[in-house]
């Protein structure tokens, strides 16, 4: 027999891991959260014409919750991460683009302080050079996820943003696509992302990520120059750790000058002694407990992270854009 106070200690722990959360949400029908959610939106500024073509007919898509729901636990290793997203495939399209766009991406690069090949391996990893952006309608896969409950003030607050951005004439409804999740365009921006660094590079008075390459690349140079990018450095290498090395020495957390790495044994991956640079730098074992593949990184890696929170998303912007400038 369970014990007196397990039912309530349960409903406890599922209430705090969200489990819960979609029950609660259905107590409020969609159309009474989204009338109240509109109501918002007017108490902010937002026209009354552009909630009316932004809203109507907004239902609940079926499939964002699904997917919501039924993302993979499963764990690659970082070869297997880095052979989906950094394929050789990839490095020859961004090679490409670069030279393409070589123009344009060094006249930004010059302006924001980020070098080209970065701004080029963001754009391949988020959207494969502007070929996958998501088909999901913004406003509604927002409005979806913001009734659901399990992170609705979240998705709530995109919503609202989203409908700032409508409301200024940077998109309209019908060409605001993105992924279910609601991130948008060729840089995949989520919608607080937008408002804080888009750009409207090519001076049509519209931030358009989604069809302006312009716009697009200085949007991406902007995000990274006011997330602490620094243009004279770059974003760190791969490694080789000698076989006594304290794998408890890394992590993010651990920060040496190159020189004391070098002291520790630690040399490039082809043997060779370390930059004579003294950047404060971390090692890196993206797969815990295998410490034959390891990167020392700086602070540029840090940057990429407020990008994307993920060492491996982190460390594949950084081989892939080391890749494409060889």
């Amino acid at each position: 027999m369970r014990k007196p106070g397990w039912t309530l200690l349960m409903i406890a722990v599922m209430m705090l891991t969200g489990l819960l959360a979609p029950v609660a949400a259905a107590e409020k029908p969609f159309a009474e959260w989204l009338a109240e959610l509109r109501a918002e939106a007017l108490e902010r500024g937002i026209q009354s014409a552009t909630l009316d073509a932004a809203l109507a007919g907004v239902e609940p898509i079926p499939r964002v919750i699904e997917l919501d729901r039924s993302q993979p636990e499963f764990t690659l290793t970082f070869a297997q991460y880095r052979e989906r997203v950094v394929p050789r495939s990839r490095i020859e399209m961004g090679r490409q683009r670069l030279a393409e766009h070589r123009e344009l991406l060094e006249k930004i690069g010059q302006q924001y302080g980020v070098q080209p090949r970065f701004i080029v391996a963001l754009w391949g990893i988020e959207t494969d050079f502007g070929r996958l952006t998501g088909g999901f309608p913004v406003i509604a896969s927002l409005a979806t996820l913001g009734h659901d409950g399990r992170r609705s003030s979240y998705f709530r607050g995109e919503l609202l943003n989203a409908l700032q951005i409508l409301d200024e004439g940077h998109i309209s409804p019908e060409e605001m696509k993105g992924s279910w999740a609601g991130a948008m365009g060729q840089s995949q921006f989520m919608p607080s992302s937008f408002l804080n660094f888009a750009v409207d590079y090519d001076g049509d008075g519209r931030r358009d990520i989604w069809n302006s390459r312009a716009d697009v690349f200085a949007s991406a140079a902007n995000y990274l120059a006011r997330s602490g990018w620094r243009a004279d450095q770059t974003w760190g290498r791969p490694v080789r750790l000698p076989a006594n090395f304290n794998q408890s020495l890394a992590g993010l957390d651990n920060r040496k000058p190159i020189g004391q790495w070098q002291a520790l044994g630690v040399r490039r991956a082809d043997g060779s002694n370390l930059p004579a640079r003294q950047l404060p730098a971390s090692i890196i074992i993206p797969d815990e407990g295998n410490p034959q593949e390891a990167f020392m990184v700086y602070e540029n890696f840090r940057t990429t992270l407020k990008w994307n929170r993920s060492n491996y998303f982190a460390l594949a912007v950084g081989l892939l854009s080391d890749a494409i400038a060889d």
